[in-house]
């Protein structure tokens, strides 16, 4: 079984950006580290943007308008 995720482009990025940062390395155990770096490999195979020259530029796009969208 596979379950498939939907996320907008924004978040997309955004969790991209966190998940290959690896903020989370020392918090999450060696099942989650596995899950999340599956979810990090999907990301990687979809997004182009990280690798675009403006990629700072649609991060903060991005980060900015799902606190827009969602509050905080």
């Amino acid at each position: 079984m596979a379950t498939q995720v939907q996320l907008s482009d924004d978040e997309a990025l955004v969790l991209f950006e966190f998940l290959s940062s690896g903020k989370l390395a020392q918090a999450a155990d060696t099942a989650e580290t596995h899950a999340l770096g599956v979810v990090l490999a999907s990301l990687e195979k979809q997004l182009v943007a990280p690798f675009a020259s403006d990629y700072s530029e649609q991060l903060a796009t991005a980060r900015s308008s799902l606190v827009a969208r969602y509050g905080g």
